[in-house]
Parts: C-alpha cells; structure tokens; sequence
C-alpha cells in the first residue's frame, strides 16, 4: 500500500501502528483518556522511579512528581531514572526530567519541599489519582488527610527487604490509611517528636532495606490500580495486596473502616480566590470568611502554627511563626541556657491584632493551599487559586 493510499486506524484512541497500540488491543483501554490524566506521585525513591517509568511508558499525560530528598550514591542501585552525575540533585526535578526523556509526549512538574507542611490541599484537588511511594508513616497520614479533604482516591505502596504492599484508599466511602493503623504504628509516630511536639530532627532514621525487583512489582501493582481507576474500572479499593517475595507468595487483605476515625470528611462547600497565599493578608481574609458566615466566624487551619518559644528560665520569648511541625526540638532550645521553651501554639484565628498585618504564606500556609472558616456547626472552605501555575508549571496550561 503507497503511503497515500495508508490509513490511520486508531483502537481505543491508539493509532494502529502507533507507540501504543498494543494498549489499545484492550477492550477498555483508552489512550486518549490517559493522555488527559492528571496524576500526583508523592516520593522519588525506589518505588517512585518505577511508578514514574511505569506512568512514561504508558503515555500519561500530566504528572507532578514530590520529593524532598537529593540524590546519594546509594539510590543508583534501586533507582532506574537516576545517573551517577545525577547525585546531589533533587530526586523529583530528575525523575521528572527522566519521564520526559521515556515518552516526550507527557508534561511533567517537579516539587522540592516537605509534603507535610509544604505541600497544599490545591495540588490534591488538580489531581485525579494521587500515588505514594513513599517510606515513613507520618508522610504517609499527610497524604491521607490531604486525600480525604480534597476527595481523592490514593494509592499507597511500601517495600522492606523482598517483600511489600500496595493498597487503594478512598476514605469518603471505605477505610483511609489511619484506619489500618496500629496503636504500636501511632507510637512509633510519637516517637518523632518531643514532649514539646517539635520535630527530633537528631533521631537517628533507620534505613529501610530494599532491592530494586520488589520495588518493581508493588509499584507496578500501583500504577495499574491508578490505571484501572482512571478509566472508571473497578480498583481494590480499601484492600491491599500483600507481596511476600521470600517464597513468591502473593495474597489479598480487607481492611475496616474505624467507626471513630475522624480522616474521613471531604472539605466542602468549597470557593476559589484569586490570590495567592503569599499576597493575602489575614485580616483581609478573615473579613471575606466573616462576611459569608457572621462576625464570629474564625479561620481553621490545617497545621498547628508555633507562634513562638518562651524560656521560663530566661523569661525570654522569640517570634518564631512557622508549622510547628518544620520546627525541631534543637531549635526548640533557649540558645543562652539550653533549657526547652515552651511552644505558643494556635490552630484558629480569630482576629489577634498581632496577626492581621501577616500574610498567609508568613505563617507557614504553603502556596495553593485550601484554608476553612467556621461559624458554630457551618463551614465553607477556600482555595488560594493564586498560586496555582506557579506550583504547576508546565502542566498549568490546558488543565482545568
């Protein structure tokens, strides 16, 4: 057949004899559905290198990838996307460039920073699937609430040694991460912080064995339940499946909702502003929540902000405004005798005089962030939309 007799016959939204047709020899399948797709993976390790080449190959069109971590020689050996030259630089920025480098067609954005205190419930909402490859538990009940408020499902994976899980949580009807929780599992959280709840940032962090063949099988395990669910099949969701890789034996496991587990609650009525967290000043803000819910209504935040340290010993106080959780408990200490201050602490605010100058983003709300307002039992909940193609980068144009 000359080249202008040839046709272009697509299956499922793939070209015959295109980069995915295979894909489209699937009843189901619908390329174009995933080069819509808009996909959060929150760590760059091990398992997030796999989900990312995983996501690459098969044609995924919007992904942002989180990290907080750098590059160490340690990870060539687990980490496919990563190169020697590559050490020292941020995980999420190179597993980003690398997806690129698989499949040109899809648009990544790469963020640097804390995902428990740095990252806002916005990027969840501009998120279809959320997908965690991640290794310490207070990350991974982060991700859960942040789930929970902005109604998305999310995908958790976790290896040690040869073996691991994926599960599927979708907290607005069935069982969330917390609820798999153990009381062992929420001390060992505990143990991550002081008597003053600052962060131990000198604890020793044990290192988790790992081997790049199990990654490859959960994280493979999650991105075709992020498939699944992206094409409206149905998913293990509130189940996890269990990979021992000692005896190559693999078995499904039903988790239970707990009736009194409070991360189940979608954030709504939800608005959208137009500013950016770093140019609202919160009198301004607490004026518009009052305007909609009366003259009492206060501001909710989502983390504890420390306000300031106080030494009873000194009697001696220093400004701190931060997430309580970004403070340590070295920082926590008097720098003249040594001794622990007390943390000044707020959740709420209500129209401190020493607030309503400061912007949002000067006490520690990250950018894209959604922030309530309550009035009694009624809430209304606000997303800081200014910040929005700052933190998304390449993936703002195009993307409702």
């Amino acid at each position: 057949m000359g080249e202008a007799l040839a046709e272009v016959i697509k299956i499922n939204g793939a070209e015959a004899d295109g980069r995915f047709a295979r894909f489209g020899l699937i009843g189901w399948w619908d390329q174009e559905r995933l080069a819509r797709a808009r996909v959060l993976v929150i760590g760059a390790g091990a398992l997030g290198n796999e989900i990312l080449k995983n996501l690459a190959l098969l044609g995924v069109g919007n992904v942002l990838v989180a990290d907080l971590d750098r590059i160490e020689n340690s990870n060539l050996s687990r980490s496919v996307l990563f190169r020697e030259a590559d050490c020292g630089q941020g995980k999420a920025e190179v597993a980003a460039r690398r997806m690129r480098e698989i499949y040109p067609g899809t648009r990544t954005q790469s963020f640097h920073g804390n995902v428990v205190y740095d990252l806002g419930l916005g990027v969840y909402r501009w998120a279809d699937v959320v997908i965690g490859g991640l290794d310490n538990r207070e990350a991974r009940v982060a991700i859960n609430q942040s789930a929970a408020r902005a109604g998305r499902v999310w995908i958790d994976g976790a290896i040690e040694r040869l073996d691991g899980v994926a599960r599927v949580f979708n907290p607005a009807s069935g069982p969330c991460y917390e609820c798999t929780m153990s009381d062992v599992d929420w001390k060992m959280l505990e143990a991550r912080r002081s008597c003053a709840l600052l962060s131990r940032a000198e604890m020793e962090q044990g290192k988790v064995p790992t081997t790049p063949t199990t990654a490859s099988v959960i994280a493979g395990i999650e991105t075709q339940e992020a498939v699944k669910l992206l094409h409206g099949r149905e998913v293990m969701e509130g189940q996890g499946f269990v990979f021992d890789g000692t005896h190559h034996q693999s078995y499904m496991v039903k988790y239970k909702r707990k009736p009194d587990c409070p991360s189940h609650e979608a954030y709504d009525p939800w608005e959208v502003l137009p500013n950016g967290c770093a140019d609202t000043r919160i009198g301004d803000f607490l004026e518009r929540v009052r305007s909609d819910l009366g003259s009492t209504a206060v501001i909710e935040l989502n983390q504890d902000v420390l306000a300031s340290l106080y030494c009873e010993k000194c009697k001696e106080e220093q400004p701190v405004w931060s997430s309580l959780g970004k403070v340590t408990e070295k920082q926590g200490r008097c720098p003249r005798c040594g001794e622990h201050r007390v943390p000044r602490t707020f959740h709420t605010i209500d129209g401190g005089a020493e607030l309503l100058d400061r912007t949002l983003a000067e006490i520690g709300v990250p950018a894209w962030d959604v922030l309530g307002g309550r009035a009694g039992l009624e809430q209304r909940f606000y997303e800081f939309q200014g910040d929005r193609d700052s933190m998304l980068g390449a993936l703002a144009g195009g993307t409702p």
